[in-house]
């Protein structure tokens, strides 16, 4: 040991014998005794003096080491927010102010303290699906849960979509709910389980996305409120809309049926909007007609009528001569196309009177037709 090869007996110094150690006794003998508390004392404050500037004393030399620890305990509350972030001041735990972002100050720990959560942060929450996984794995369990969902015609549907949400209210962020994150998932869950039951298959995976995106927001966004979580959603994204594949194939059969379907429907619209029209065409030309013979009745029966009642005035002005006149034109009427043979019956007559009948010679007279040829206008067609 070092101490062994000094003459002065260690040190802690001691008698001249040599190979004495600190414990050893002193020259008057009476065995081993313990070190003097007092001396050790007094020589670690002297050393004490010796350090400090300019020989100050022990109780002043403290009093400015005390005042140094407080300062260095004030200098503590000092703090900066960034201006991504806002201040939140707890006093033993119980939040009490915000700070706007600077430096700022608090009374110092473990009085006050101060979280500084990022508000201008677009975070991402991911429900049926993780970015660093691939998109469906059998054993994501999890995942599969999160995602498969029932529509409004009872049909499960394969819905993977994304929540981005930032901090609007820190305070009520932090106090108000034990774990954000999850429960934004919760809830985002549940809203796009709710929209889509009330959704067919069809209107789901084709031309309502963007109606179950705006619904989702703002049924999410109402419930985050209810609960003061301090959470205002931005915008909810939906990454994958399909059919589980255990039930592709029946699905595919439901499509094909559909198709065929519009296809039936198509083909029978065609037809209707041909048919229709001409039906409308031929009822507008019954009633034209019929309008037509109307409007023929009823002139006929007027000129009959008239006819009617301007023989009737003649007759009544002079009446042996009407009545001679319409027996005339009666009998002129009947005998027209009648063989007649006139019969004298006067004194002196030979009875019968020679009657020569121009139209039989007209009729008798006319050129005979050919052989083997007819007329045009006899035949219908040429020769």
């Amino acid at each position: 040991m070092p101490w062994q090869n000094q003459g002065g007996g260690g040190p802690w110094g001691g008698g001249g014998g040599g190979g004495r150690g600190p414990w050893t006794p002193g020259p008057s003998g009476g065995g081993s005794q313990p070190p003097n508390i007092e001396e050790m004392l007094r020589r670690g404050q002297e050393r004490v003096k010796k350090m400090m500037p300019g020989g100050v004393g022990g109780a002043r030399g403290l009093g400015l080491a005390a005042l140094a620890v407080i300062g260095l305990w004030l200098a503590s509350g000092f703090y900066r927010v960034e201006p991504d972030e806002q201040g939140i001041v707890m006093r033993f735990g119980e939040f009490v102010r915000t700070a706007t972002p600077g430096l700022n100050y608090h009374l110092p720990t473990p009085i006050e303290g101060a979280l500084m959560p990022k508000v201008t942060r677009v975070n991402r929450t991911e429900i049926g699906f993780r970015s660093a996984e691939p998109r469906r794995t059998p054993q994501a369990r999890g995942l599969v849960e999160e995602s498969l969902m029932l529509t409004g015609d009872e049909n499960i549907v394969d819905i993977q979509f994304v929540v981005l949400w930032t901090i609007k209210d820190a305070s009520n962020f932090l106090f108000r709910i034990s774990s954000p994150e999850q429960t934004v998932k919760a809830v985002a869950e549940s809203a796009m389980r709710e929209i889509v039951g009330q959704t067919p298959v069809q209107l789901v995976l084709s031309e309502r996305r963007a109606e179950i995106e705006i619904s989702t927001l703002k049924l999410l966004q109402s419930v985050l409120d209810t609960y003061d979580s301090g959470v205002l959603v931005t915008q909810v994204q939906l990454q994958g809309v399909d059919t589980p594949p255990q039930v592709v194939d029946a699905y595919r059969d439901v499509q094909r049926a559909r198709a065929d379907k519009e296809r039936l429907r198509n083909e029978a619209e065609a037809y209707r909007n041909d048919i229709v029209p001409r039906a409308r065409g031929e009822v507008a030309k019954i009633l034209q007609e019929a309008e037509a013979y109307r409007q023929e009745t009823i002139a006929r029966a007027q000129g009959d009528s008239e006819r009617f009642i301007s023989v009737y005035n003649s007759y009544r002005n002079a009446k042996d001569v009407t009545t001679r006149r319409l027996y005339l034109e009666t009998m002129e009427v009947i005998l027209r196309g009648v063989n007649k043979v006139i019969i004298d019956q006067q004194q002196g007559a030979q009875g019968v009177v020679p009657y020569l009948p121009l139209p039989e010679i007209q009729r008798r007279a006319a050129p005979l037709p050919v052989p083997g040829s007819a007329a045009p206008s006899a035949l219908g067609a040429k020769p």
